[in-house]
């Protein structure tokens, strides 16, 4: 692949700078998911041509791999690479930053714990990756959001 330039930011943005390659490690890595047909019902809106293409260009990158579901030879599971998991820091200091600057709808008190405990936040989604667990890392958003915009956003309470 030729790239635009060597600079680290500029080649990682090649890998997932898109609308929806960070989105979906997120559901690989946070919420547990593993099927096309669960990406799909995320809640996102993905078209299924763009997810079919990101999931590709994902696993050429080296980001995410395929398996074939024991029970179900015709079911497709993905998976976090070792490369792949290596961007849950990453995706914490995102989460991070955004509920920090952003009005978004996850709990303040969530964010707060994940901001304060880094390690131990990367360290577990590590441990559920290597054991394979599929429990959530953290509770669903699109609950919290009336609760936040009712009251002050965490920025606010600052």
């Amino acid at each position: 692949m030729k790239r635009r330039s060597g600079c680290p930011l500029s080649v990682s943005l090649e890998v997932f700078g898109d609308r929806w390659s960070l989105l979906i490690v997120r559901d690989l890595m946070v919420r547990g998911l593993r099927t096309f047909g669960e990406f799909q019902s995320s809640g996102e809106g993905i078209a299924t041509n763009i997810l079919a293409d990101r999931l590709k260009k994902l696993e050429a990158a080296g980001v995410i791999g395929r398996e074939t579901e024991e029970h179900d030879g015709r079911r497709v599971n993905y998976r976090l690479t070792e490369k792949g998991i290596g961007l849950a820091p990453v995706l914490l200091e995102i989460f991070v930053w955004s509920a920090k600057y952003e009005q978004t709808g996850a709990s303040c008190e969530i964010i707060t714990e994940m901001e304060r405990h880094r390690d131990r936040v990367v360290a577990e989604a590590r441990r559920r990756w290597e054991r394979r667990d599929l429990t959530p890392l953290t509770p669903k958003v699109e609950g919290e959001a009336l609760r936040i915009s009712k009251g002050k956003s965490r920025r606010e309470k600052r």
